[in-house]
């Protein structure tokens, strides 16, 4: 997204308020109208791809199959089966507690997707749940081979398109077409997408792990491609090839998108206090839930910037506790480290491949329950 097309960019993105997914919200209509014959095909098209399907497949599942398996011009078939090799090579707890938590919290600072989702439950009841959701589809997505025709990740990507699609469909009724836009529409996908690329990466500087330009453009490569599945209009990603280009399109988004409401504040603190309580609450687990919340709190108001956290309720961080100076020392010593030599980056991978990290007690304050704990624990894989 070269500077010079920005303003050009700002009018068509307005364009775009009232704009949803034609291909995903004609099946949504099929599937009502047609039944189990429609589903049938599209779990069959989905798993075994168009040709399966024969002669006359129900026309919105034919079309909506023939745009995900048209392979765009850009892409690296290789790079499918290589993975999100950017994302794979973070420590999971750090994908989950940074990549996760400040993905939804990109998504539900806009009013609108938050509002969307209050209206299906208590932000409590739902936090959980949905955070393990997200948490499972981003890692089917960056798996080697995940999004391959009828692979888990492809699956799960088509099938968030359509629950989009069914969310715009049961919610056209209630929907003013004034100022606000289409609900998750184009613009809300777009924030989604920005929020596994930019915001992020932004959470993972936050605590020292680093990328390199190389790794950059590789990033949005892969994410370009997840776009395409996702429905994303293709104005909208095809020419954010690095951070840059994505900061651009954020700010754009962020002119179009009213600030963060009840909502919104509502549903990211449930979601911090879920993700605290699954990470404290997991074997090996060496910090408690408030000091995982502060830890949280902290990655978020890095990630976004106060003026942003300000608005979305994430509070500020006791200065006892907040040692994200430390953390980004020791993980960017342990990126170093790692990538020094062959052999080292060779370790460091298979390394990757087994439990996940503790963080260790010394890293952050504990107290002495804390530490007995952390004596007896055996180490295990952090939850999402």
């Amino acid at each position: 997204m070269d500077a010079k097309h920005t303003p050009h960019m700002a009018d068509h993105v307005l364009t775009l308020l009232t704009a949803g997914d034609p291909l995903a919200d004609a099946v949504v209509a099929e599937l009502d109208h047609y039944g189990p014959r429609a589903q049938r095909a599209l779990d069959a098209g989905l798993r075994r791809g168009l040709p399966s399907l024969g002669q006359q497949p129900p026309a919105a599942v034919a079309a909506l199959l023939k745009q995900l398996e048209a392979t765009p011009s850009w892409m690296d078939p290789l790079m499918l089966h290589r993975g999100d090799v950017v994302s794979l090579s973070v420590p999971p707890m750090w994908f989950g507690l940074c990549s996760i938590t400040s993905a939804l919290a990109h998504s539900y600072a806009s009013p609108a997707t938050a509002r969307l989702l209050a209206q299906a439950g208590s932000p409590a009841d739902m936090a959980a749940h949905r955070l393990a959701e997200t948490g499972v589809w981003a890692r089917q997505t960056i798996r080697p081979g995940g999004l391959l025709r009828g692979r888990p990740g492809y699956l799960a990507t088509v099938e968030v398109r359509l629950a989009h699609a069914r969310m715009r469909a049961t919610s056209l009724t209630d929907w003013d077409s004034g100022a606000r836009g289409l609900l998750v529409g184009q613009l809300d996908m777009a924030r989604t997408w920005l929020g596994f690329t930019l915001i992020a990466s932004q959470a993972l500087e936050a605590v020292g792990i680093d990328i390199t330009p190389e790794e950059e453009r590789s990033l949005y490569r892969y994410w370009s491609y997840v776009a395409h599945l996702l429905g994303l209009d293709e104005s909208l990603h095809q020419d954010v090839v690095d951070h840059a280009g994505a900061r651009r399109l954020r700010d754009l988004l962020d002119a179009t998108t009213p600030a963060p409401d009840e909502n919104s504040t509502a549903l990211t603190a449930a979601m911090i206090d879920a993700q605290a309580h699954a990470m404290a609450g997991a074997p090996g687990a060496v910090l408690s839930e408030e000091q995982l919340r502060h830890l949280i709190d902290s990655v978020l108001r890095r990630a976004f910037g106060e003026e942003w956290t300000d608005r979305l309720g994430i509070p500020g961080v006791p200065a006892a506790t907040d040692l994200m100076a430390l953390i980004s020392q020791l993980n960017r010593q342990a990126q170093y480290w790692q990538t020094y030599s062959p052999a080292s980056s060779r370790e460091a991978r298979r390394a990757l491949k087994g439990p996940a990290p503790e963080l260790k007690s010394a890293v952050l304050p504990c107290d002495a329950s804390c530490r007995r704990n952390a004596g007896a624990a055996r180490p295990g894989a952090w939850a999402a």
